[in-house]
């Protein structure tokens, strides 16, 4: 069974060389599996995330758990990995953390491919070499360097206090396995960005949760549990506009679409305090209690100001869940 990844290879010059490494590399790539997942039509996610994923995934367990990316299998009713051989294994969804990011799924069949051990990108910096390593192989692998630590603040009510920035890009990088040098998961792939090389011109980079992230939650996901108490979410789709936090869109039968919040809104602050930029205005939103607290806004409307108060919701009432047979 071919690769789903076959014909998004790296370029030969940008793989890695077994000789560079201090730990067998082969070993360590066989480690990453392909990852489909299919979402019911009806689905809250389908819209958005579509009804057909692929990533990968990082065999982290000698039982088969598999980590991966939770915008992979959110609301997926079925999971297939495809392993380095060309074996396919069905999946079952353990559960994901919104907060991180990451997912955790259960392979139904022994895996018999070597296990990644968990790491940690801590003492890592800009410069440092490492590996982003998707399915398929060392022809699926970038020998690369960390560009840049820095906070990442997603439109989607997502931040990340240290993200790691990644270069060259990786071609299938959701999911993919950060190699660090020892040989370890340091990292996970969650998205492509786009850079400024030294001319000014736009240059591909990857963006990656660090692996720390993990070990405080994966008890938790592998048990079926949420790790964190949800915080409030609005449902809003927001960019920072000069120093302001702009609405660009709301999501259906979220509290800001029945606050009829609207594209174009300006928030200018949440409960009196002012915000200027997404991680101001996240750290406000969530500082007003758990899901279901009611957030006082500030909002700027076609020259307008007025305020309203929204009553925030849990996010995850709205998705399918796993089934646990």
């Amino acid at each position: 069974m071919p690769s789903p990844f076959q014909g998004h290879e790296v370029e030969a010059r940008l793989r890695p060389t077994a000789e560079a490494y201090p730990f067998d590399l082969n070993h360590a790539l066989a480690s990453v599996v392909a990852l489909e997942a299919r979402v019911p039509s009806d689905a809250y996610t389908a819209s958005i995330l579509g009804t057909e994923r692929i990533g990968n995934g990082v065999v982290i367990s000698p039982n088969g758990l598999v980590l991966t990316m939770a915008y992979l299998i959110t609301e997926a009713r079925e999971v297939l990995l495809t392993l380095n051989d060309g074996r396919r294994v069905s999946g079952h969804v353990l559960g994901f953390d919104p907060r991180s990011g990451l997912g955790l799924v259960q392979a139904l069949s022994p895996l018999d491919v070597p296990v990644m051990p968990i790491g940690s990108a801590k003492d890592l910096a800009a410069g440092d070499a490492v590996i982003a390593a998707g399915a398929g192989g060392r022809a699926h692998a970038v020998a690369g360097q960390i560009a840049a630590r820095m906070p990442f603040s997603g439109y989607w009510e997502y931040q990340l206090d240290d993200a790691i920035m990644t270069e060259p890009a990786h071609p299938h990088w959701s999911g993919a396995a950060l190699i660090g040098p020892k040989g370890d998961l340091v990292g996970l792939g969650y998205l492509s960005l786009e850079a400024r090389g030294p001319d000014g011109s736009p240059k591909p980079i990857n963006m990656f949760v660090p692996a720390e992230l993990l070990p405080p939650i994966l008890d938790d996901l592998a048990r079926g549990r949420q790790p964190h108490a949800p915080r409030p979410w609005l449902g809003v789709f927001t960019q920072e506009i000069g120093d302001h936090v702009v609405i660009v869109g709301v999501s259906p039968r979220g509290p800001a679409a029945r606050a009829e919040l609207k594209a174009g809104d300006i928030i200018l602050g949440v409960d009196g305090q002012g915000v200027a930029d997404l991680a101001e205005f996240y750290r406000a939103l969530w500082a007003q209690g758990p899901a279901g607290a009611t957030i006082p806004l500030k909002v700027l409307r076609e020259g307008d100001t007025f305020e309203l108060e929204v009553r925030s919701m849990d996010r995850g009432t709205l998705l399918k869940k796993p089934r646990f047979n």
